[in-house]
């Protein structure tokens, strides 16, 4: 009877971890996600490094642009486009902050053509029962940071990042149900002028 146990406890076990291996989403699936994604937007919270949280809504016209525009009482304003990520802060008397779109991790899901099973570029791929979570850097520049992305299935779905920058600092963003297609137009990500969403 105990051995019987143990076989049925053995099978169990098995089995287990079969479905943990299939509901763990493979890297080439989430790449073809990826890289369907042209258009999308959605809600965010961001969790920064300092502890503080900031809301908005987030805009995602791949490849290349991605627009976060926060509620107040934060006047924070961040635009990626034309290879340059811009700052901006209209309560400071400051310019806007810039630096290139390639220093940050991520530029990895704004790539044109997302390969997460190109070598060296993943770090880390786990499953914990509910999500997979991908870990990727630059392969050429991994002193830049990584991302890490956290996606549900069966079909993948982008839920959370967390971008661990070169400097040491960490940033979270939470997304909520990102609406995927539509036109989203170009002066939203215009690196040159705030300008305005359409909400």
């Amino acid at each position: 009877m105990r051995f019987l146990k143990t076989v049925t406890l053995s099978a169990a076990f098995a089995v287990a971890a079969t479905a943990a291996m299939a509901d763990k989403l493979p890297l080439g699936s989430i790449s073809s996600y990826l890289n369907k994604m042209t258009t999308a937007q959605g809600e965010f919270t961001q969790i920064n490094s300092d502890g503080t949280i900031s809301t908005g809504t987030i805009y995602i016209k791949r490849p290349g642009r991605v627009r976060f525009e926060y509620n107040a009482p934060e006047t924070g304003l961040v635009i990626a486009g034309s290879n340059t990520v811009v700052i901006y802060d209209t309560k400071s008397n400051q310019p806007p902050e810039t630096y290139p779109l390639s220093r940050t991790p991520l530029s990895i899901i704004l790539a044109r053509n997302v390969n997460l099973t190109q070598a060296k570029m993943v770090t880390g791929h786990a499953y914990d029962g509910t999500a997979t979570t991908v870990t990727a850097q630059d392969p050429e520049n991994p002193q830049y940071g990584n991302i890490q992305m956290k996606f549900t299935g069966p079909n993948p779905e982008l839920r959370q990042w967390i971008i661990n920058d070169g400097n040491g600092s960490q940033t979270t963003v939470v997304l909520g149900e990102l609406k995927q297609g539509g036109s989203l137009p170009n002066k939203l990500f215009d690196v040159g002028s705030p300008g305005t969403a359409n909400r």
